[in-house]
């Protein structure tokens, strides 16, 4: 009997999913390099096979350190497959970083291979591996062919990875410092992968759906999911709200999602098409959806219950990062306001403590700094410095977020660490007052910062986009009387009311770069 729990590798999961049966669907290819058509679990099983041989022609083997930025495409995974049937280190690069982040990536990561799409979209890739590679790394170019063979007689027997030698090096993406090398083994990520199947419940009756970056953490977690469930996935390696509604349509994908963001950009196109209020029952934005899922981004709860509204269907949200995929996740059976108002539980295998100041385990509903153990935790980071300071004298891993554990042991995210603004001594959660001012019925979307005060040591600011459908604009007495009828303290109040036509975000997940706001209003500080 297959039992998750004990597999090693990614390519167990593989070999397992393949045969069971070889005709289920995995993807359907709706990239740019694909035409809607089926591939099957043993399809890229074996192209995955073939293309481990022509690795192994090359030299590439157990512990060989393979760099690889490629958009999300089938080809994409059965490289990430061939090389972990190979025993290889793989060094995942968003295809959205350019010179600064690969040269880095290459440097910190001592990667020996580049495997590369050649020009895509504008852009050289292998042009830019060979400009700020130091020397001694091979580029492998998609649009010149990647080397395959035939596998008899060429592959090694497979060996089992152990779960402490680290098979992946992921780069966190950073604004203000150099990124971190953070250690995955195929071990960790499957754990990551286990508790957001168990936590989704997707079966092979559902199609999901992937449009955004496989080399991103959550990539090789979802592809878990579905080597798990046996669920296939509609492929996009671009996110455009209308052609994304029309491939979901016509595939009839059941589960859909990524992060904050395309909650909003799906909410965005309904109105687009039905006017404000969004589609009846009857003639939903995509008619087969039953399921939103992601994480990545808080999710404000006016979001939560108007996508659930007009969209018409579940929307459950969670909670990862590089160095730990999966921590928490909502699920369909909790209630509304746990959804809206939570992260959800622990998934499988993830043990969630808060931590006060002095290290102590926080209350039932007290917050402090979220700290966690469990199997889904990367191994550490390439520097031995960061990796003692990020694990406490215990083993639990400091996520350097805060959050409480409420009675129902669902998790509460209540802002990070350094997302803390500290006016004359009062630590203020820019996340709190963020979801008050996005509620002013003029405001779009808000970041709140913490900028250089020589009085207050940080003064609070505001930066908003405003809705286009509301009169006039935004003044700060109008936003600070609303914030103060919201039952905000006034030493939480804007003193400052930036506003913008869009907030500058960046990376896969379409995070706000609070960095860049700071170094436009605030010098950088």
């Amino acid at each position: 009997m297959f039992e998750p729990d004990r597999v090693r590798s990614l390519w167990e999961l593989m070999e397992y999913r393949a045969e069971a049966p070889r005709r289920a669907p995995m993807f359907f290819d709706e990239s740019t390099r694909g035409s809607g058509r089926a591939l099957t679990f043993g399809r890229v099983r074996d192209r995955a096979l073939r293309l481990a041989a022509g690795f192994r022609g090359l030299g590439i083997g157990a512990g060989t350190r393979v760099m690889w930025q490629l958009p999300t495409w089938p080809l994409t995974v059965a490289v990430s497959l061939a090389l972990a049937r190979l025993g290889a280190v793989q060094i995942p690069v968003l295809h959205l970083h350019r010179e600064r982040e690969v040269g880095f990536a290459l440097r910190q990561s001592a990667a020996e291979y580049a495997i590369v799409p050649g020009q895509w979209r504008g852009h050289d890739y292998a042009g830019t591996v060979r400009k700020v590679a130091d020397g001694g790394v091979r580029v492998l170019s998609v649009a010149d062919g990647l080397p395959e063979a035939e596998p008899v007689g060429v592959l090694p027997e497979f060996v089992r990875p152990d779960r402490a030698t680290p098979t992946w090096t992921y780069f966190t993406s950073g604004t203000t410092a150099e990124p971190k090398g953070v250690e995955h083994t195929d071990a960790s990520l499957i754990a990551g992968g286990v508790g957001l199947a168990n936590a989704l419940g997707m079966t092979e009756t559902d199609i999901g759906s992937m449009a955004f970056p496989y080399a991103h953490i959550a990539g090789p977690d979802y592809v878990i999911a579905m080597l798990l469930g046996g669920f296939p996935a509609v492929v996009l390696d671009t996110f455009d709200p209308a052609a994304a509604t029309e491939a979901y349509r016509r595939h009839g994908v059941t589960m859909a999602g990524g992060s904050t963001a395309f909650y909003q950009a799906f909410l965005d196109e309904a109105r687009r098409r039905d006017g404000p209020g969004g589609p009846g029952p009857a003639g939903r934005l995509i008619p087969s959806l039953r399921l939103l899922s992601g994480g990545g981004a808080p999710l404000p709860p006016d979001l939560y219950h108007a996508a659930v509204r007009e969209l018409g269907c579940a929307v459950v949200h969670g909670y990862g990062m590089t160095e730990c995929p999966m921590i928490a996740m909502g699920t369909p059976y909790d209630t509304g306001e746990q959804l809206a108002h939570t992260v959800g539980k622990p998934v499988t295998g993830a043990r969630i403590r808060i931590a006060r100041a002095d290290g102590s385990e926080a209350a039932t509903g007290e917050a402090g700094e979220v700290t966690v153990r469990g199997p889904m935790v990367c191994r550490g980071y390439t520097d031995p410095a960061l990796t003692a300071a990020a694990f406490d004298t215990d083993g639990w891993f400091r996520t350097g977020d805060l959050g409480l554990l409420r009675a129902d042991g669902h998790l509460v995210l209540t802002g990070r660490l350094k997302d803390i603004i500290i006016r004359k001594g009062e630590n203020i959660s820019a996340p709190e007052v963020e979801e008050l001012v996005r509620a002013h019925p003029a405001v779009a979307d808000a970041a709140v910062i913490g900028l250089p005060d020589r009085e207050r040591g940080e003064r609070v600011c505001a930066v908003v986009t405003l809705d286009g459908t509301a009169d006039g604009t935004l003044t700060l007495p109008a936003l600070t009387a609303h914030l103060r009828r919201s039952g905000l303290m006034p030493q939480k109040l804007p003193e400052q009311l930036e506003i913008l036509p869009e907030l500058p975000r960046g990376g896969p997940l379409n995070k706000v770069l609070k960095a860049a706001l700071r170094e436009r209003y605030g010098g950088g500080a």
